[in-house]
């Protein structure tokens, strides 16, 4: 077993701090929901460096007017725009057709938490149709321009993941009474195990991926949330004791270390909290790894049914 990662940062390091010092000039990155919460902050501190970045939005006209924003505070003239809607395949596949040369970060940054139960039009459930499925093809689809040059894939996870293993029986909700923070749990799940497996398939093409909990952050993410279940969220994942919340600019911090960290070089298969390589959950606890995150088995169970519900192939 490699010894745990840690950095010098930490729960109130922000992006613009981890990425201090570092020239990403001539690299290329994706960052999906770009447009708004810790994604804007993605976007900011990657600009800051030096790196060309495409925002990957729902809406586009949102995503221009972040652009702009970004350009006028950081000086570069090298923030894009691009239409993606994760909840489309066909969408996910046209932004992949897309894309043209290398790509040397890609952020799997968007998502949706905890909405009523929603079923895409093919019949699959809203949170894992869109945190899994649309990443996991959208990752697939841009292989090619990932191992063109060596490439970085950063998974925003959760510490929702401690809530759900992947139910690979009913994946869908539709057997089972849905639930809709398990349902979240087991698509951030996916967003771990999704790194296990590309670690064991594409280690040899110099791709890595690794996944992240950027903290407790209030953004839009939580639109479909009462105040009153904020509160006691805040409790039970505070032990009791008041949740403290961090800026956007903190929560985006850990998605930076594991784009740029020379820490993380050649790793895969990793889960990241508070800038540093996560512990293992312990029972009781509300922060660490679960171990059926880090399974193998149920990484590569999850690969299969996603090659085969998608009907895609790297």
């Amino acid at each position: 077993m490699s010894e745990r990662i840690t950095t010098p940062f930490g729960f109130e390091t922000t992006a613009l701090e981890v990425v201090e010092g570092v020239d990403l000039s001539g690299r290329r990155a994706v960052v999906t929901g770009g447009a708004s919460g810790i994604g804007v902050e993605t976007v900011r501190a990657l600009a800051a460096a030096g790196a060309e970045v495409t925002i990957a939005a729902r809406d586009v006209e949102a995503g221009r007017r972040v652009a702009a924003e970004l350009s006028a505070a950081t000086g570069s003239e090298k923030i894009l725009v691009a239409p993606l809607e994760l909840t489309s395949q066909e969408s996910v596949k046209a932004f992949a057709r897309a894309w043209d040369g290398p790509l040397h970060l890609l952020v799997n940054n968007a998502g949706v938490m905890a909405p009523p139960l929603t079923r895409t039009p093919e019949g699959w459930e809203l949170q894992f149709a869109t945190n899994h499925f649309g990443h996991f093809t959208l990752t697939l689809g841009l292989f090619d321009a990932l191992r063109a040059e060596g490439a970085r894939v950063v998974n925003v996870s959760s510490a929702g993941h401690l809530s759900s293993p992947v139910v690979f029986d009913d994946i869908h909700y539709e057997r089972r009474e849905y639930d809709r923070w398990a349902s979240y749990g087991q698509s951030k799940t996916a967003n771990i195990l999704f790194g296990v497996e590309a670690g064991a398939r594409w280690a040899s093409e110099g791709i890595t991926m690794n996944a992240l909990m950027p903290g407790g952050i209030l953004t839009a993410l939580q639109r479909h949330i009462t105040q009153e279940e904020l509160d006691e969220r805040r409790r039970l994942r505070g032990g009791g004791r008041p949740l403290t919340f961090k800026t956007p600019e903190q929560g985006a911090a850990t998605t930076l270390v594991l784009a740029v960290s020379p820490l993380v070089e050649g790793r895969s298969g990793l889960y990241f909290e508070d800038c540093n390589e996560a512990l293992p959950h312990v029972a009781g606890g509300t922060s660490g790894l679960a171990a059926y995150a880090a399974d193998p088995e149920a990484a590569a169970q999850l690969w299969k049914v996603s090659e085969e519900t998608l009907k895609v192939q790297a």
